[in-house]
């Protein structure tokens, strides 16, 4: 499955991000909705963001964040993606766009064939589409709450922009989610942490191995 791409969100630490990159991920996300486990402050994230190889896609996730907590982010740091993960509207989104210049991922909560239209109109604003579970009522998170969703329901799917399956995904299952829905990339959080917020350098080892495949030696 070398053509699958990885993303792992809501690291806080140097030494999370030294396992994402062991990882061979090719997206790290920074949280910085304040009610979340993984949120990061500016001058954490800055330190996180400098320290990111060339190559790895920085992305920056907020909840219905205003442009002015959107420019302290993009003004503190190098920021490669913006994720938007709250009730923005396919407009907003588009206005992210232009303010910033910067590709814009959306998240879109899925519980039931219902849910699918909402793909389709904020796919013709961002940039990339995060299938996600969708949250509980009255969840305090909107997403990263460890909860999948009928996987039945996005199943080999063709969508107007790239897009990433999110959702209750961990090592054990994800070849199995990647197989039946032939999703090209896979968003993990919460799957590959020992407690809420608290990253495990094993369990991404582990993840990644299961969505790539074993690394090919290279040959000199």
């Amino acid at each position: 499955m070398a053509d699958v791409r990885v993303k792992i969100c809501g690291i806080r630490s140097p030494a999370d991000l030294a396992a994402v990159v062991a990882a061979r991920a090719a997206y790290v996300g920074l949280n910085f909705f304040p009610k979340s486990p993984r949120f990061v402050t500016l001058a954490e994230a800055r330190t996180l963001a400098l320290a990111a190889p060339e190559g790895l896609c920085k992305v920056a996730l907020v909840v219905d964040a205003d442009d002015a907590a959107l420019d302290e982010i993009v003004e503190a740091m190098p920021v490669d993606m913006l994720q938007l993960h709250g009730k923005e509207t396919p407009e907003r989104v588009a206005g992210v766009k232009a303010r910033y210049g910067l590709p814009v991922m959306k998240a879109v909560g899925v519980a039931d064939e219902g849910d699918l239209a909402a793909v389709l109109e904020h796919s013709l604003a961002a940039d990339q589409i995060l299938v996600d579970a969708k949250a509980p009522k009255g969840a305090a998170l909107p997403g990263g709450n460890g909860l999948a969703f009928d996987w039945r329901l996005v199943a080999q799917r063709r969508w107007l922009r790239p897009w990433m399956l999110a959702g209750g995904l961990t090592a054990a299952n994800v070849a199995e989610a990647i197989r039946l829905t032939n999703a090209r990339q896979v968003d993990v959080s919460s799957g590959v942490e020992s407690a809420p917020g608290v990253k495990d350098s094993a369990k991404i080892a582990a993840f990644a191995k299961a969505a790539l495949g074993p690394a090919v030696p290279i040959l000199r």
